[in-house]
């Protein structure tokens, strides 16, 4: 079995109000000093940037998984991972239809900037990323499912853009959901008794290179999305642990 470190909601510089710092080959060195083997980009309704993260990520020891952060109508953030590119890609066909049509004001939300490998500038994405696309969070989850992805709730703990917040319950249907940095895992289910029984993972919700946590480690055989469903059920001697938080 491959013991990997992971961080599995890491945002670019295409997300708005990501650091300038988040460029390819900084999130790669990152990631690798801090030890961590697997991340997933997952941009805010956005996937263009996954491609130049894979790319830096050639020939190091970090795999890179494609996903996004939707933002469903009931302004619930939803992790959408998937196994290849194009299935990324084809959700982002998918989303690019249900956004709203307004465009980004750099200066209230920040730029939003698609690069190369290197971190270079390629362009400006114009429309505005930081909305709710209209589709209902069962729904998005549905559709992620049907393309092979595995749909997790972002976040479930925070006071804005959550299952909790937003909805007060956790509907059925989901395999895991992903709290904060701010709760410790073994505090979770007692605050929380909605999220009793569910697996979790724990991610820094990465805007800046210092949020990086690495606290999830699998036990798979390899970093695909098969294996950490299993390790998140615990089944065929896949294992999943968060390691507590260093101050």
């Amino acid at each position: 079995m491959n013991k990997l470190r992971a961080d599995l909601h890491v945002h670019t510089v295409l997300s708005p109000c990501a650091e300038v710092e988040m460029i390819p080959p900084l999130i790669v060195h990152e990631a690798l000093e801090r030890g961590i083997r697997l991340i997933a980009i997952t941009d805010h309704n956005a996937t263009g940037n996954i491609r130049a993260v894979m790319e830096a990520a050639k020939g190091t020891d970090l795999n890179v998984l494609p996903g996004m952060e939707l933002q469903t109508r009931e302004e619930v953030h939803l992790l959408c991972l998937f196994e290849t590119i194009e299935q990324a890609e084809t959700w982002q066909n998918v989303v690019d239809k249900i956004l709203p049509d307004r465009s980004n004001n750099p200066e209230f939300f920040g730029e939003q900037f698609i690069v190369d490998a290197s971190g270079d500038f390629i362009r400006r994405e114009e429309r505005l990323l930081i909305v709710s696309a209209d589709i209902e969070l069962d729904e998005a989850a549905a559709q992620v499912n049907a393309l092979g992805g595995f749909a997790i709730p972002a976040h479930v703990d925070r006071k804005a853009f959550s299952l909790i917040a937003n909805l007060g319950l956790i509907p059925p249907g989901f395999e895991a959901l992903e709290i904060s940095r701010h709760l410790k895992p073994e505090e979770a289910a007692t605050r929380y008794p909605q999220l009793r029984g569910y697996p979790l993972i724990q991610s820094g919700d990465v805007h800046r290179l210092e949020e990086f946590l690495g606290v999830c480690e699998f036990h798979v055989e390899a970093p695909t999305l098969g294996e950490i469903r299993m390790a998140l059920k615990n089944i065929a001697g896949r294992l999943s642990f968060i390691h507590p938080i260093k101050p």
